[in-house]
Parts: structure tokens; C-alpha cells; sequence
């Protein structure tokens, strides 16, 4: 018997050795051909023009391929017919409608059954003879509904898995019928139920490879419900022309229900003894939860009228399947809530120390070994220990998804972006649900948990050595693999989904109503400072006018009565005159820092190179005199309003001249590097302003920068206000960035700065 194309192919794999990417790469989808028991014709949905033709169209419908394509579709379907095959495939682009026609082959009128589905621009018709007459839907309808009755008594899972696996053969008469779970999206199969023909051998709590059911199945299976084989050694029929026109790629055949399959996965099914398929599948939320997997040791039609019947039983079915794991989920959640409970009412504005508070409490909400909290690039860690790389990657990760969004895998060494520093001892799964855009995350991890799996094949040999060759070959031949299962922690459920996605609700509600109040308290505490920048701008600008009198006042008294005065008398007037003078510039210094909180700031990137020349055209003179050398690094742009940040190095130097030490080797460098700032978060570009001058003791250092503090006498280390540092903190808050000292007595000061973000 000559081989089909695929099953060509199939054995030309195997004469050179197989290689499992081919069933990955392998795009059944566009094979180019059907099954045989029925033909396809692809039509042009505006034109009612023929574009595709199956090479079978003369022995079912009459008319060869080559003399359809290009010609009307209405030789060959009704108008009425292909009216309401374009009204029905406009309102579902993929949906399916089965019309029963009659056609004239050779002058004997045969029952056909047609399918139609949209397919892009074309409407895709599939003939399938009628040999005897089936019973009619309502028949199948009643069936499903009493299958569905008996499902609906299920109360878990399980059960109803196993009940869907008994209805089903009973309503389809097929050998074998398993229901298949897929462990997460990419991962192996589970058979949880199973309904066979008495002295069969049972396959119930077997695994199966993900590589028997590769990536671009599992699409197809997600988008639609059923996909039947009638005969695995059917001769597939090849479609004319081959390749759409203006296309190197044949028809699409995503949504066919004659779609031939790969003929690697007939061969898969030749080698467990399989003659018929049919596959229903089991959606959850949109995504493939798993399959019922119908097995014949005989080759069947299934008309359209069951495919539907079992389409409609799928979709219930699904439904139901939902139903339970949400009621099992709720009823674990409301077991949870207690523990939710618990967290947070303790949580407060401090979330970090609230939430992580030197207990288990978080990490035994989900039974986990590790918790982290990482806000604004900073991490907080409870329990086992994670490496920074795997907390940057989940940084990167939760900056993508929206706020609340739950990812978890129990495979993490497996994840492309897992680091390659996981020790076997470390994280084998995580749970991360992301709290802003900016890659704010909370996390659990778990350790492995080894796991032992009985399976169906070695699955560390997926492919075998068969009656045909090298082949995905197990399969239900009497052996079975016991393998434990390494790097993988227990699954995280929909219950952990769910109890994490409802602690962000809870968080959100706790934190958005304390950012509420936090942004009252600023509200209040910005009228009081702009009140107080008001009163210290009005105070110090008119006290100085009878300031001014009291010192002029005292000048005319020496200068009109100076001979009469005694000397006790001239000295207070003196004294008048220099507290004066001393208040007054007080009240300058005053003005000055109320109005650094009343203007705005002018920033652009500026070269530090250039600020420093002109710091150095008022500082230079008093730092020549103390003998400090200036010692520059390579200085780049910056980002700050240039007055502002002018006064700060004035002020900065003018210091390191003022508080020099009696060495000879006086300097004070300046220079920018990428350092973290005292509050933690990232590295930011910080300004350094170092000498080796005297230092300040440990005890004093908070002081330096209040306002109107020296460290020192009035008239010692050249004299001044002491509102020098408080202004320099001033400017660098207004700027968003922070400022710090490092200092010890002897050792000199170091000063630090931050400008903020630019744009900030």
C-alpha cells in the first residue's frame, strides 16, 4: 500500500534518526490536506468564487477540482444555501453551520452533509457524505442533557471528570475515553479518568510527555472544541491548487473539521493500537485545561450531528468543570481568610515592616518557604533566602503586567529568565503578584518538593524504537515508568492564585486609603510651610528697617555726644551698634533661605565643570588663604536648576576653607560617582565634596545642617551665621535628591548629594 504524504514523511524521520523539534516545528495547521471520506471547497466570500478544491471533488460532488476552482460555487450548493452559509459566517467568523444538501453524481442524487466556516476572506465548505441515516440532533440532544444531568451531580473534579468520560462513551460507542490534564500550559499530560472496553489495559493516573502533544496542537485544540479522525491509514485527499494564490503556503485549515493530522501523530496512534480518535476539548478561562480523549480499535465516521452533540457536551462540560474548581476555590479561600485577616490588620503606612513583621504569618498564607516585598528597588525578605539576580528578574517582570496581575510557575529553573546561580537548596517555584507598573512585586517561593510520577513511557526516552521505525512510541504497552520528579516545588492552585490576587485587593484598599491621609497631612503641612516661608519672608524683610534705626540711632549718639559720653557708655553703644549689625545679617540670612521655599527652580543640564569655575570666582580667594588645594575629577553634565547649585558649592567650599586642618597637605576634591543614597533604592548620580580638614564628631553632625547651628564660637573659623548647610540642604531637597556627610574628628568631611530625576 503506498503511504500518504505525511506518513512519507513520518518514515523518512525515522530512517534518519528522529528529532522531536520536527513535531514542534511541523505546521499542521497547513498540511494541504483532508481527510478522505469527504471533500473541501474554499470560496471567495464576496465573488461566490471558487479558490480551493479538494482533488476528491469529482467522485463526491461530480465536477473534478481542476473545473471547479475559478468557477461559481452555486454548481455544486444552492444559492439559498450559500446565502445562508454567507449570512451565518458573517455573525461568527469561525463558527460552524451543517446543511444538508443533495447533489447529482452521475445522475443518482446523494445525501451530503456541509459544513461552512469563515476562514479570513474565503468561506470553507466540507462535504461529507451521508451513508445511512442518522438520527436526527434532538435525538443527541436528549443524550447530552441526560449526560449533563448526571454531571451536574458531581462535587468534585475528579468525579466529574469521570463521570464526562463515562457519558461520552456512552454516547459515542468509542473504546477508550480518558480525561487528560495538562500540568500548566506547556507541561505533561495526566490521564484523572477513564471509561474502557472490559480487558483493556487501564492507563488511569498514567503521565504522558507535553512532547505527545506539541505547542501548535495545543493551539488548535484551544480553538476548537473538536477534532475528529475517522481512519488512521486513510490515504489523505491533497488540495488544488496547493498553495493559495499571491501565497507560498497552502490553505489554512485551522478550523477544518477534515483537516488530515501529522502523520507523526498518526503513527503515535498506530503504535497504541488506535484506528479512530476523536478529541473534545476542556477550556478554562480561555486556556486548554486538558482533553477528553476518545480512542477506537475501529475506523468510524462521526457525523455532524454527534460532533456537535459532543461540541455541546464540551462546552457544558467546561462550564461544570468551572463551577466545582471555583467552589472548591471559594470554599479554600474563605478557609484562608482567617490568615488574610490576621495580616492585615496589622498592616500599616510601614508596609514593610507591617507585612513582614518577624513572623510566618505571610509565608504560611500560601504554605510557602519565602516571602519578599520589593518596593521602589527595594527588596524586604522573610524566610529562606533568594538570590538578588532571581529578585531583579522578577522586578523586570512585574513592571510589564497590569497592577494585581498573579504569575506563578513551580518549574522556576525552567523559566528562560530564571538566573543560573539557583542553588538546589534555593527557590524551585514562585508566585509574584505585581503592585504598580514600575515593578513593585509581592512574592512566595517554595523549595522543591520531589514528586513520583507514574508514566506511560520513559520520559526521559520519549521516542522509541517501534514496529515502523524510531517513533513517539509508549504507550499502553503493559510498562510503566516510575520517575521522580526533581526541581519542582508543589503546584501552586487556583486557591494561591486567588488568595494572593484578593491580599493585593485588601493592600490596595489599606494603601490607597493611608496614601489618602498621608496626602491630607502633606496638604496641611505644605499651607504650614508656605505659611512659615510667608512669615519668615515678612519677619526678617520688616525687622530690618527698625533695626536699621537702632543702629543708626546709635551712630548719631557717638558721633553728636561721643566726647560726653564716659567710657563705660561708649562701649554698650559700640556693643548696640555691633548686635546690630549681627542681627542684621541674621535677618539676611533668614530672608535668603524664606526665599529659596518661594521661587521655583530652573533646571536643564548643566556642565559641573562650569558651576564649579564660578563657585570658585567667590570661594577660591578664602581657600588660597587657608592654603586648601582644589582637586578636580572628570566632572560631567548634571541635571539642576545652575543658581541654586552654585550656592551649594559655594557654601560647600567655603567650609572646607573655614575648617581646614594644620597640615601641609590641604585639599578638598570634588567629583561625581554612582552611589546608593542612605534611604536605599537604585544607585543615583551623586556630587561628592570631600576634604581632609578637621571633621565633625559623630554627635554633632545631625546639628550641622539646622539652621542658625555652628559648631563653634562667633568669631572662631572665620565667623558666619550658621545657616550656610541648612540653605545647601535646602536646595538639594527642592531638587528631590538627598544629602549626607561622612566625617570623623582628624579625618576630614565628606558631603554627598543628589539632584533628583531629571524631568523630576
Amino acid at each position: 500500500m503506498s503511504l500518504p504524504e505525511p506518513e512519507r514523511e513520518a518514515e523518512a524521520a525515522a530512517a534518519i534518526g528522529f528529532d522531536l523539534s520536527e513535531c514542534v516545528r511541523e505546521p499542521i495547521h497547513r498540511l494541504g490536506m483532508i481527510q478522505s471520506h469527504g471533500t473541501l471547497l474554499a470560496v471567495e466570500a464576496d465573488t461566490g468564487t471558487v479558490d480551493t478544491a479538494a482533488l476528491n471533488t469529482l467522485s463526491l460532488l461530480g465536477i473534478a477540482a481542476e473545473e471547479l476552482v475559478g468557477g461559481p460555487i452555486t454548481r455544486v450548493l444552492s444559492p439559498e444555501h450559500w446565502a445562508e452559509a454567507l449570512q451565518v459566517c458573517a455573525q461568527h467568523d469561525a463558527a460552524g453551520l451543517v446543511l444538508p444538501v443533495s447533489v447529482d453524481v452521475a445522475g443518482a442524487p446523494r445525501m451530503l452533509d456541509v459544513t461552512a466556516h469563515r476562514q479570513g476572506p474565503l468561506v470553507v465548505l466540507e462535504y461529507e457524505s451521508r451513508a445511512v441515516a442518522a438520527p436526527h440532533f434532538p435525538h443527541f440532544y436528549q443524550a447530552v442533557r441526560r449526560a449533563l444531568t448526571r454531571l451536574r451531580s458531581s462535587t468534585t473534579a475528579v468525579e466529574c471528570c469521570q463521570a464526562a468520560a463515562r457519558e461520552i462513551r456512552a454516547l459515542t460507542g468509542f473504546d477508550r475515553v480518558v480525561a487528560y490534564r495538562f500540568d500548566g500550559e506547556n507541561g505533561p499530560g495526566e490521564v484523572v479518568a477513564e471509561d474502557v472496553t472490559e480487558g483493556r489495559e487501564p492507563w488511569l493516573g498514567l503521565w504522558f510527555p507535553a512532547s505527545d502533544i506539541p505547542p501548535q496542537a495545543r493551539r488548535l485544540y484551544r480553538d476548537n472544541w473538536i477534532r475528529v479522525i475517522a481512519d488512521v491509514d486513510d490515504t489523505s485527499v491533497v488540495l488544488h491548487p496547493p498553495l493559495r494564490a499571491g501565497s507560498d503556503l497552502p490553505l489554512d485549515l485551522s478550523n477544518s473539521v477534515l483537516r488530515t493530522v501529522s502523520g507523526f501523530h498518526l503513527e503515535y496512534l498506530r503504535n497504541i493500537g488506535v484506528k479512530s480518535s476523536m478529541s473534545v476539548s476542556v477550556l478554562r478561562e480561555g486556556e486548554l485545561w486538558g482533553l477528553i480523549a476518545c480512542h477506537g480499535y475501529a475506523a468510524v465516521t462521526i457525523p455532524p450531528e454527534m460532533r456537535a452533540a459532543c461540541e455541546f457536551f464540551g462546552v457544558a462540560f467546561s462550564l461544570q468543570l468551572a463551577v466545582i474548581e471555583e467552589r472548591e476555590q471559594a470554599e479554600a479561600l474563605t478557609a484562608s481568610r482567617e490568615r488574610l485577616g490576621r495580616i492585615i490588620s496589622r498592616v500599616t503606612s510601614e508596609l514593610e515592616d507591617s507585612l513582614l513583621a518577624g513572623d510566618d504569618a505571610l509565608r504560611d498564607l500560601l504554605h510557602a518557604d519565602g516571602a519578599v516585598l520589593c518596593r521602589g528597588g527595594h527588596s524586604t525578605i522573610s524566610g529562606m533566602s533568594v538570590p538578588p539576580a532571581l529578585l531583579e528578574a522578577l522586578r523586570v517582570r512585574a513592571a510589564g503586567p497590569a497592577p494585581g496581575t498573579v504569575w506563578s510557575t513551580d518549574r522556576l529553573s525552567e523559566e528562560p529568565d530564571a538566573p543560573d546561580d539557583l542553588a538546589e537548596d534555593g527557590p524551585a517555584g514562585v508566585l509574584m503578584v505585581t503592585l504598580s507598573g514600575s515593578g513593585d512585586y509581592l512574592a512566595w517561593f517554595r523549595e522543591a518538593r520531589p514528586t513520583a510520577r507514574q508514566w506511560a513511557t520513559d520520559p526521559s526516552r520519549p521516542v522509541q524504537v517501534g514496529p515502523r521505525g524510531e517513533r513517539l512510541t509508549p504507550r499502553g504497552s503493559g510498562a510503566v515508568f516510575r520517575a521522580v520528579v526533581r526541581g519542582q516545588c508543589l503546584p501552586w492552585t487556583p486557591t494561591d492564585r486567588a488568595t494572593a490576587q484578593e491580599l493585593w485587593r485588601t493592600l490596595t484598599g489599606v494603601v490607597l486609603r493611608h496614601e489618602a491621609e498621608l496626602a491630607a497631612l502633606n496638604e496641611r503641612l505644605r499651607i504650614s510651610n508656605s505659611d512659615l516661608d510667608s512669615f519668615a519672608h515678612v519677619a526678617a524683610h520688616d525687622l530690618k528697617e527698625p533695626l536699621r534705626g537702632i543702629s543708626n540711632a546709635a551712630t548719631f549718639v557717638l558721633e553728636d555726644a561721643g566726647a560726653e559720653l564716659d567710657a563705660t557708655t561708649v562701649r554698650r553703644v559700640h556693643t548696640m551698634r555691633r548686635l546690630a549689625g549681627r542681627m542684621d545679617d541674621l535677618l539676611d540670612s533668614l530672608l535668603h533661605f524664606a526665599r529659596l521655599g518661594r521661587g521655583g527652580l530652573h533646571r536643564t543640564r548643566v556642565p559641573l565643570d562650569r558651576v564649579l569655575d564660578s563657585a570658585l570666582d567667590v570661594a577660591g580667594e578664602r581657600l588660597a588663604e587657608a592654603h586648601v588645594r582644589v582637586v578636580r575629577h572628570d566632572l560631567p553634565e548634571v541635571y539642576a536648576d545652575e543658581a541654586r547649585l552654585y550656592e551649594v558649592l559655594v557654601n560647600l567650599l567655603v567650609n572646607a576653607a573655614k575648617y581646614a586642618s594644620d597640615r601641609d597637605d590641604r585639599t578638598v576634591e570634588v567629583l561625581v560617582a554612582m552611589l546608593r543614597p542612605p534611604a536605599g533604592g537604585p544607585p543615583q548620580q551623586t556630587v561628592v565634596v570631600r576634604d581632609n580638614g578637621i571633621g565633625i564628631p559623630p554627635d554633632q553632625q545631625r546639628e550641622v545642617f539646622e539652621l542658625f547651628r555652628r559648631l563653634h564660637g562667633q568669631g572662631e573659623r572665620g565667623g558666619g551665621t550658621g545657616v550656610g548647610l541648612a540653605i545647601v540642604r535646602r536646595i538639594v531637597e527642592r531638587h528631590g535628591g538627598e544629602l549626607w556627610l561622612d566625617s570623623a574628628p582628624g579625618r576630614g568631611t565628606a558631603f554627598f548629594f543628589t539632584l533628583g530625576q531629571e524631568g523630576g
